[in-house]
């Protein structure tokens, strides 16, 4: 039987979180960081609910993780349904609180609505929105990868060319959406390398505990879930 290679003691893992919507949630929530704090993950990360509707939420969480742990925070900011100024004054917020670390992000259209548009007075996408923060303080930014292509991108070279203007606008680190198939993965990696972004390209690992709303996800997403994967279940 195949023995696994043990793990390069360079690799490291981040996790991601979503803001609890009640005070059970949020209970359960810290019970998970407390179990996870041991691992030392490179960073953990609070998502940025659609159309920004978790904007407190995610704050409050992670300048929670900032004061009450010894894990490093990272916000999620998007640029949906915000003015330059509003966005501006939550980077200002966090950076204050010795947050220095965001995952810049389009961001998805509210609840009702089929399509984005942009803020009239906003940063229009995420490229825009790497630029406005790295003018307001000196953060590490993380943006999104598409493996597969984002699903309104026009083409696979339409969508590797947006990631290398987050790129030149000063994004310090790439995390892909998820994916099942490793050779996918590699594929993309090789042609952003070729296009000449050379930021650490992070594969994005979804863990399958509900396959009918892993499913659901990646139809959203843009993923593929491979036949063996679907026969599992």
């Amino acid at each position: 039987m195949a023995v696994a290679a043990p793990l390069p003691k360079n690799v490291e893992v981040s996790f991601e979180f979503f803001p609890p919507k009640t005070a059970e949630a949020e209970a359960s929530l810290w019970r998970a960081i407390k179990r996870l704090e041991p691992l030392r993950p490179r960073y953990v990360s609070v998502t940025y609910g659609a159309g920004g509707s978790t904007r407190e939420r995610t704050h409050a969480t992670v300048v929670r993780l900032r004061r009450e742990t010894a894990l490093e925070p990272a916000a999620h900011l998007t640029c949906v349904d915000a003015s330059r100024q509003e966005i501006d004054a939550i980077a200002r917020r966090y950076w204050e609180e010795g947050i220095r670390h965001i995952v810049a992000l389009r961001g998805d259209p509210p609840d009702g609505q089929s399509r984005y548009v942009p803020h009239p007075q906003g940063y229009a996408y995420a490229a825009d929105l790497v630029a406005g923060l790295k003018r307001i303080a000196d953060f590490e930014i993380s943006v999104a990868a598409y493996p597969e292509k984002h699903p309104e991108a026009s083409s696979l070279q339409a969508d590797l060319d947006n990631l290398k203007r987050k790129v030149d606008a000063g994004a310090s680190r790439a995390i892909s959406q998820f994916f099942f198939d490793i050779g996918t993965f590699l594929r993309f990696r090789d042609r952003a390398r070729a296009a000449g972004i050379d930021i650490p390209i992070v594969p994005g690992i979804l863990p399958v505990t509900n396959f009918a709303r892993v499913v659901e996800f990646a139809g959203r997403c843009g993923a593929s879930v491979p036949r063996w994967m679907a026969e599992l279940f």
